[in-house]
């Protein structure tokens, strides 16, 4: 009689681990179908790209030898070609040279002046967004004019001044604090 019991219990617990397992595995497939199903709901990232005078330098290498009073202005383009409109801001990197804290330079979009001083303080961290956004497929006309002081006088003449243009986005949507990451 005792061993009937026994194979009855051990009947009943291997019943009910069989069913249990089935429950489980039921329950997972239920959860993963729902998680990974949903009908309708497409999802896509956007990106932001910007194309900065087709990679074309504004100021050419030995194109113009600076002497004081002398003025050059150049003009290049900025053209948004992200998925949404962004803020954006243009800069120099890579700043070297002696005539980096004598040359003053302007950054102009049309008449608003997005930046105005020396190479040294056009900087990515200095420099604030610009106060209109870049339309999505939007192509703006920028200035750079770069002056030379008269009153740096000849002893500065003779001295380099290197670096990279460079321009920054960050899209509009979900960011009213124009932050750049």
């Amino acid at each position: 009689m005792a061993a009937r019991k026994h194979s009855r219990r051990m009947t009943v617990g291997i019943i009910l681990f069989i069913v249990i397992a089935i429950l489980l595995c039921i329950t997972t497939f239920a959860l993963i179908y729902s998680m990974i199903s949903v009908d309708s709901h497409i999802f896509e990232a956007g990106y932001v790209k910007l194309d900065l005078n087709g990679g074309v330098p504004v100021i050419e290498v030995d194109e113009f030898i600076f002497e004081p009073g002398m003025t050059v202005v150049k003009e290049f383009y900025l053209e948004n070609l992200s998925t949404w409109d962004v803020y954006y801001k243009i800069y120099f990197a890579n700043t070297e040279g002696e005539l980096a804290d004598i040359l003053q330079i302007t950054i102009a979009d049309g008449e608003k002046i997005l930046y105005e001083g020396t190479a040294t303080g056009l900087t990515r961290e200095s420099v604030k967004a610009a106060d209109d956004e870049l339309a999505i497929g939007e192509k703006r006309i920028l200035t750079a004019t770069f002056h030379f002081p008269k009153e740096a006088g000849n002893e500065t003449q003779d001295r380099t001044l290197y670096f990279d243009l460079c321009a920054d986005a960050t899209q509009t949507k979900n960011n009213p604090e124009r932050l750049f990451y």
